[in-house]
């Protein structure tokens, strides 16, 4: 059981915001719908509109030129505002409309009936029209075949949006719905102080482990109970949206002033156990991490990912909770006086191992900051610091000799493998970045074939020509190009010709979710058919297990190849794993 927590105008605007958002295969499929109503009907006209409450945009059209219009322009708003089946057989004798600009102007709308889309929520989103510029009938039985088009057209809708934005095990929106939620939150006139919490409940190997003990439905079951106690034990309250994250990691959006923070979720979580079926109950063992941050002031991916960080740091210190505020200080640390040049900074690499071959076929170079009061940092904590500052661009070189400096080492050995280096799309936007690459790798007399790129932040690249120049230009140097943590939101997928690319590198939470989440499977299947079609390496993020790992076997063949990562090792002991799983070769 779910608690509402929105508000009718707030799921609303929520839902109106999604239909709008570019979406090639479902406005494909509203094409359709459209073409068939005309076809069925016998109208030459038809369309799917979109109503906010201030304008009308036409979603898809059938032999029907107009594209939007003011709402208080629309025929369709009567439809809307009246919950019901508008027909106007001839629009010049309906007091209503005989002047009317789309009347006696074009699109010459003459005959009009229009049908309320309405979802499972009751929420009159839109509406389905058959429209002529000649006056004629209208039957029974054509309204009647109008409503079932309609009433096939939400449930494909619905079935859509549960795809793309809900979870299909617990039901809680999902990520892509936390991200969209936080974009909304961006364009309202006056954004209010935002909390975002990620909480930490049944970590992936724990659910693993238990998946192998007790089966699959164990999981499942924990999971959907997790996620009705998490709103009843943290006393939801209205405006407090809860969301699935990934396998046991959820997210809670709030406003800055209420009780809900991650100390409190701790706190009321503390001791909390789930069923899992057959009246057996786990303990869980819950970590929390947030943010407080204006929507509009920092991207919605950003809050996101300096939240998950947060809670990496507490599970990494083994404290409960940690609020963003509370690592201000290793911040100033690394940003500050104290911290000049590379000091306290290593390099580990976790090798990329193939999915078909089980053997290494590249590394991926990771950067470690040891702080000296607090240990070690991951790149994840620290990098995006730097990537509002200067600090990017001074690490880019040592980071760029590190590397170089192993290809030397191992030249012509047998343990050589390619190495990707993962920078920001600022490092690509620096003219000649590329030409003075090139010529590095080329006095070191080091291929260039043996140095990939991986741009992190790939849903800015087409924002900037300059960085799109700087990554076609990396290709035309013989550099492997890739693209970090691909949004798996087929609008983002579908945006891949516009990135001069190799290989995409899939947001993990993709294959987190496939072993268990039908709709995951879905757009896992369809992603992968437009990868094959574009010669695209695919690349598996963060999948160090290899349960999860076999998920993507049915989907990997000789044009989509696959692969998974092993831990992150120090160099020497890299050396050493390597000669160990290369035997036979060296």
């Amino acid at each position: 059981m779910l608690i509402n927590l929105e508000g009718d105008s707030d799921r609303r605007a929520r839902a109106i915001a999604a239909l709008r958002d570019p979406d090639a295969s479902r406005d494909e499929v509203l094409q359709k719908f459209v073409r068939l109503a005309s076809q069925a009907l016998d109208i030459p006209g038809s369309f799917i509109s979109v109503l906010d409450d201030h304008h009308q945009y036409i979603q898809a059209a059938h032999n029907f030129s107009l594209k939007h219009s003011p709402r208080e322009l629309s025929l369709c708003r009567h439809v809307v505002d009246s919950d019901n089946i508008v027909v106007v057989n001839d629009t010049l004798l309906d007091a209503r409309f005989s002047s009317h600009p789309l009347i006696i102007g074009a699109p010459f709308i003459r005959f009009y009936v229009g049908v309320p889309l309405k979802n499972a929520e009751g929420i009159v989103l839109g509406t389905l029209c058959v429209t002529d510029t000649s006056a004629h009938p209208f039957s029974n039985e054509q309204r009647d075949m109008l409503k079932r088009l309609a009433a096939l057209v939400m449930s494909f809708l619905q079935a859509w949006h549960s795809a793309g934005f809900i979870d299909a095990l617990t039901g809680l929106p999902n990520r892509q719905r936390l991200i969209r939620d936080v974009q909304l939150l961006a364009a309202s006139e006056q954004p209010l102080t935002r909390r975002l919490v990620i909480i930490d409940c049944v970590s992936l190997p724990r659910a693993i482990e238990l998946a192998r003990s007790m089966g699959i439905a164990a999981v499942e079951n924990l999971l959907k109970d997790v996620a009705t106690l998490l709103p009843l034990r943290l006393r939801a309250c209205a405006g407090e949206v809860f969301y699935t994250l990934t396998t046991g990691r959820f997210a809670v959006l709030t406003r800055a002033d209420t009780l809900l923070n991650a100390g409190w979720v701790t706190d009321k979580l503390a001791g909390i156990s789930a069923d899992i079926g057959e009246g057996m109950q786990v303990a869980l063992s819950t970590h929390a991490g947030e943010i407080t941050f204006i929507p509009g002031k920092i991207a919605a991916q950003d809050a996101l990912r300096f939240a998950i960080n947060t809670l990496h740091e507490a599970v990494s210190r083994d404290v409960p909770s940690l609020r963003f505020t509370d690592i201000e200080e290793t911040q100033r640390t690394f940003g500050g006086t104290r911290f000049t040049g590379t000091r306290g900074m290593s390099l580990v690499y976790q090798p990329r191992i193939c999915l078909r071959s089980g053997r290494p076929v590249g590394l991926d170079a990771l950067i470690r900051w040891q702080d000296p009061a607090r240990g070690e940092h991951a790149a994840g904590f620290f990098m995006p610091l730097t990537e509002q500052t200067e600090r990017q661009h001074a690490l880019t070189p040592w980071l760029v000799d590190e590397v170089m400096t192993r290809l030397k080492r191992l030249r012509n050995t047998c343990i050589q493998l390619p190495i990707t280096l993962t920078l920001s799309s600022a490092v690509f936007a620096q003219a000649g970045f590329a030409e003075a690459l090139a010529e590095k790798m080329h006095r070191s007399k080091i291929p260039t074939a043996l140095l990939g790129i991986a741009c992190s932040e790939p849903e800015r690249l087409i924002e900037s020509d300059e960085a799109l120049d700087g990554l076609e230009a990396l290709k035309r140097h013989g550099f492997t190009v890739s693209l970090d943590d691909v949004d798996t939101a087929q609008s983002t997928v579908y945006n891949l010709h516009r990135m001069p690319s190799d290989a995409i590198k899939l947001d993990r939470t993709l294959f987190n979710d496939m072993s268990m989440d039908t709709a995951a499977r879905i757009i896992a299947s369809d992603i992968f058919s437009l990868l094959k079609e574009r010669d695209y390496t695919l690349l598996s993020e963060g999948t160090e297990e290899i349960e999860t790992a076999e998920t993507l076997t049915p989907f990997s063949d000789d044009r989509v190849k696959a692969s998974f990562h092993a831990r992150p090792l120090p160099e020497r002991e890299l050396d050493e794993w390597l000669s160990w799983k290369l035997r036979g070769q060296c």
